[in-house]
């Protein structure tokens, strides 16, 4: 496993990270699965945790505190993130700061993420949603002071909505993010314009999610996939997205190389960009956390085939089923 240097924050996280969110009741995952692959993707040496209060109300936040104890002799980061008061993904425009962040709120969340957790502070904490409209207002900041001088968190962040990669470039021009999530891919490709630089600028720590777009990356998806009832994707993979998504991931099937899977050379991709500090897939199963982690042996892409896939760069506007 590689390790890159997380913003100014300093800590050396693992090049491959862990995305929770399908611990949190997604079909078929329970709780003895998700612990063997999380205590699989330690011994590989995975050492930062991406959660959510949101990932079935705090369930998937205690499966992260229970593998931490169970690894006492590991530093583990933990991050997780803080919902919307108005539990409305992603945030719109039209949301006011107070139905979204107040800070009676924030520190609510904060303290039953703690709780979940059974820590006294959590590495990361994060805003769920994010409107740049808010990011004048001083509670929000204030907020976040109050929690570091507390000692209940060591940075803050906040995750980008979907296909929105500079709504929140104002929040860190505040100086008081640590952090920030957002979703890249080959695909996805627009950080790179105006969000990564701003980044290095300012010495913030890069999370990068959805690495797969859903799946749609690891070659998985095609025009007849249909999902299992009350699976998240069945409302994302509409027919309008679903015919065009496959037909994106049909355009790369030729590109991939011999002996290497599509899902590989999407990971691949993002590691060769040194700005992002972790790249989060879920890793429900065993098998995922082992092809996963093995993508982080410094190897990357060829820069012939970097080069072709950015040319696949995707640019989307957020829609109702894009959440």
């Amino acid at each position: 496993m590689k390790y890159r240097k997380f913003g100014r924050t300093g800590w050396n996280v693992s090049e491959i990270g862990y995305g929770m969110w399908g611990m949190g009741g997604w079909t078929e995952s329970d709780d003895l699965q998700s612990a063997k692959s999380l205590d699989l993707a330690v011994e590989r040496g995975v050492n930062f945790f991406d959660t959510a209060w949101g990932y079935g109300e705090g369930h998937s936040e205690k499966l992260l505190g229970q593998l931490v104890r169970r690894h006492p002799g590991h530093k583990l980061y933990t991050a997780s993130k803080i919902p919307p008061r108005n539990l409305k993904w992603p945030a719109k425009p039209e949301y006011p700061y107070e139905a979204s962040y107040p800070i009676d709120h924030i520190t609510e969340y904060t303290d039953k993420t703690l709780k979940n957790l059974g820590l006294e502070q959590i590495d990361l904490m994060q805003f769920h949603t994010w409107d740049d409209g808010w990011s004048e207002r001083e509670e929000w900041q204030r907020a976040i002071e109050d929690l570091k001088a507390a000692g209940k968190i060591a940075a803050m962040g906040i995750s980008m909505n979907r296909w929105e990669p500079e709504n929140g470039i104002k929040a860190l021009k505040t100086g008081a993010i640590d952090a920030v999530q957002v979703i890249y891919n080959i695909f996805d490709q627009a950080p790179e314009d105006v969000l990564f630089p701003l980044c290095r600028q300012l010495d913030i720590g890069v999370i990068a999610r959805v690495p797969f777009d859903e799946g749609t990356l690891t070659g998985s998806i095609t025009r007849e996939t249909t999902f299992p009832e009350g699976d998240w994707r069945a409302t994302y993979f509409v027919p309008e997205n679903l015919i065009a998504s496959a037909e994106r991931a049909d355009a790369l099937r030729p590109l991939v190389p011999k002996g290497m899977t599509m899902a590989e050379m999407a990971l691949r991709f993002i590691t060769m960009n040194t700005t992002v500090g972790t790249i989060i897939p879920g890793m429900r199963k065993a098998r995922n956390v082992k092809m996963n982690t093995a993508v982080s042996d410094g190897k990357g892409l060829p820069e012939a085939l970097f080069k072709e896939l950015r040319k696949h760069r995707w640019d989307r506007q957020p829609t109702s089923w894009s959440q």
